[in-house]
């Protein structure tokens, strides 16, 4: 049956297309498996909350009849500005508009969240771009530059909120720096959520074509609820696509956990666990709670852009195992700056199990994609990464993290990281284990080697499955390098930062190379440690045990000062001016570089799931996530790389100047 809505309509219908409904949530309370809900253009500024879920041979299908024709908003148009003193005007809202829920009450804060909690999960936007919160009047009366935005011109646009206890109202300021807010477009986020289930388990949905936009979503760590502008909530089979996604306080898509009272925010409310005590109270609740494959995941979010979050543009805590990540374009996540903390990237997800993410294109974001916790058959394949690094003229705001393409943390893999463009200063944030790199092209460090995971002891699964074989710390290492390209783009110097919300400093390599591996054993120096040609005795073996894995490194190409580890077998080094350049063209990007003219004839062998062999505390294979093997036989564009095997991306160097996206 076909469900038709239009928010032009005269007057609300019962969904035929003679008398369509004037709001999408109409459709979605009666809409059944095998429903289309078809949305005229529009501004829908409501919250949709489907009822009833799909089936796998029957989706319930939420579309937009024009591409980013209906527009869904968890905003409201501010009218009604007085002007107060100078720049600044004033404006009054009656708190019931809000309900249970008022954004301007609520701060954003929980767990891993590092920056000082003074900010609202509400917003005031200025002809459709977000304007910066002052924490105190006379920081608004000034709207003098934010030191830590990456857009500095925009953040002396600015407001202030107070409660006026007497009248139960919400005061606004706002300095519009000589604008007249009663002739601009000032709107206000008012609801939580715009597409997103109240119950959990409303499977196999379709949502495709929308704009969505402006909600007030809360801060959204890993043992928490994680809600966000679009979501499945804890459901599976959701395909989110073609639609633009922007302007989260928080996330934008979440396909991450459910409300879980007894663990939400654990750490921030009661303090006597570690929060990786939490992590792993999580993991094990989940399971209690439907967390298999079967009942949770397997969704497909594609070709979608997603942009100018400030918390992360998909974010998930195990909701989203087996899912397809693929073709979207993210950018300009967290860029105001005025969030900070452990939660935060254009695609933040923990335990990734068997998660695909493919041809996407990330940039201007504090992190491009951050794999957390259990990135277990996690594929990252064929992806451009650049720019995402903090501008130089931005200061760091305390309790921010660290910029890069690429983090991988906590997890015993096996991850597997191939034929991707990775071009920010630092390649892969390394706090982890299990990671095969092939056929990339690395412009960036390696960095956080052997570091920053302490005595985690986290869950590894039964192959391509939810279910928990067990926990171990990390030892690091058990890493493969194998025909990637390493580029010393950026100046080697160190960087020097101050740590998390503390007053204490980190040194960050910016070296690019293989070279921090160097004290890591080869596997012939790692099995012998083990005495097989002596009676085998627990104690002798324990000193292995909890020491570092081996490394394998083979086929890669170390250029303009990048550096080789003592493992590099069939490997070139060479000196010599090198150009890697992002040009825009026509709307998309080119690649321009000597890489290959250097490169030469230098070859090395076809890699493929034998070679790389098994990833050591699961004993899984570097396969797909249906558990066939991969040879690597194409490359980033999906062409053929024949017996003659370039190292890096491409197959061949006719690649330069094509079009990447």
């Amino acid at each position: 049956m076909f469900i038709y809505v239009d928010a032009s309509a005269k007057r609300d219908g019962d969904g035929s297309k003679k008398r369509p409904f004037k709001q999408i949530n109409s459709a979605a309370k009666i809409a059944n498996p095998g429903d289309v809900v078809e949305v005229a253009p529009g501004t829908y500024r409501e919250y949709v909350n489907p009822l009833q879920a799909g089936h796998e041979d029957a989706r319930i299908v939420y579309r937009s009849t024009q591409p980013l024709g209906a527009v869904i908003t968890g905003a409201e148009v501010l009218k009604g500005w007085k002007l107060y003193e100078g720049n600044t005007w004033t404006v009054r809202v009656k708190n019931s508009l809000f309900g249970s829920y008022n954004p301007y009450t609520t701060l954003v804060y929980g767990d891993w969240y590092f920056a000082k909690a003074d900010k609202h999960t509400g917003c005031v936007y200025l002809n459709d771009e977000a304007m910066y919160e002052a924490s105190t009047m006379e920081e608004c009366l000034k709207g003098e530059v934010y030191p830590y935005s990456w857009v500095p011109e925009k953040s002396i646009y600015k407001w202030y909120t107070e409660q006026d206890p007497e009248t139960d109202e919400t005061v606004f300021y706002a300095n519009f720096q000589g604008m007249d807010p009663n002739a601009e477009n000032v709107e206000f986020n008012v609801r939580r959520e715009c597409f997103f289930p109240a119950e959990t388990g409303r499977n196999y949905i379709t949502v495709s074509g929308f704009k969505i936009c402006k909600a007030a979503t809360t801060w959204a760590p890993p043992a928490a609820f994680q809600d966000g502008m679009i979501g499945p909530h804890w459901s599976k089979g959701w395909i989110i696509e073609d639609c633009e996604i922007s302007h989260s306080k928080c996330a934008g898509i979440s396909l991450g956990k459910y409300l879980d009272p007894e663990n939400d925010h654990f750490f921030t409310y009661h303090r006597v666990k570690s929060p990786t005590q939490m992590e792993r109270d999580a993991v094990c609740r989940g399971q209690f709670h439907g967390w298999l494959k079967e009942k949770v995941g397997s969704h497909i979010i594609r070709s979608n852009t997603i942009h100018h979050c400030e918390q992360g543009g998909i974010i998930g805590r195990m909701g989203g195992v087996f899912s397809v990540i693929e073709d979207n374009h993210i950018h300009h996540i967290n860029n105001m700056m005025e969030l900070g903390g452990a939660e935060i990237a254009g695609i933040k997800m923990h335990a990734a199990i068997d998660v695909l993410m493919r041809r996407n294109h990330v940039h201007h974001s504090t992190m491009g994609i951050w794999c957390d916790w259990e990135a277990q058959g996690t594929r990252i394949t064929q992806n451009l990464l650049h720019d995402n690094q903090k501008p130089d003229f931005a200061g760091k705001l305390a309790g921010s993290m660290m910029s890069m393409d690429l983090f991988v943390e906590v997890g015993h893999g096996p991850t597997l990281i191939d034929n991707n463009i990775l071009l920010s200063d630092v390649s892969l944030r390394f706090a982890t284990q299990g990671v095969a790199m092939v056929h990339n092209l690395i412009c960036g460090a390696l960095t956080c080697v052997g570091d920053g995971t302490g005595w985690r002891y986290t869950p590894y699964h039964m192959p391509h499955r939810t279910e928990v074989m067990g926990f171990m710390t990390i030892l690091h290492g058990d890493d493969r390098f194998y025909n990637n390209i390493f580029v010393q783009k950026y100046p080697s110097e160190p960087i020097r930062t101050r740590r998390d919300s503390t007053d204490e400093y980190d040194e960050e390599n910016r070296e690019v190379g293989t070279f921090m591996f160097e004290d890591y054993p080869t596997y012939e120096e790692w099995i012998k440690r083990f005495g097989f040609d002596k009676p085998a005795d627990m104690m002798a073996c324990e000193p292995a045990h909890f020491d570092h894995l081996p490394i394998w490194s083979e086929g890669n190409v170390y250029l303009a000062g990048a550096k080789a580890s003592r493992h590099e077998k069939a490997g070139l080094v060479k000196e010599g001016e090198v150009k890697v350049e992002l040009r825009e063209k026509d709307g998309s990007f080119v690649l321009d570089t000597n890489i290959y003219e250097l490169i030469g004839e230098f070859r090395d062998r076809m890699i493929h799931t034998d070679l790389l062999g098994a990833a050591f505390e699961p004993n899984q294979k570097f396969e797909s996530a249906d558990g066939t093997p991969i040879t690597f036989d194409t490359d980033y564009f999906g062409d053929h790389r024949d017996a003659d095997v370039m190292p890096g991306p491409f197959a061949g160097a006719d690649a330069v100047g094509k079009e990447l996206l």
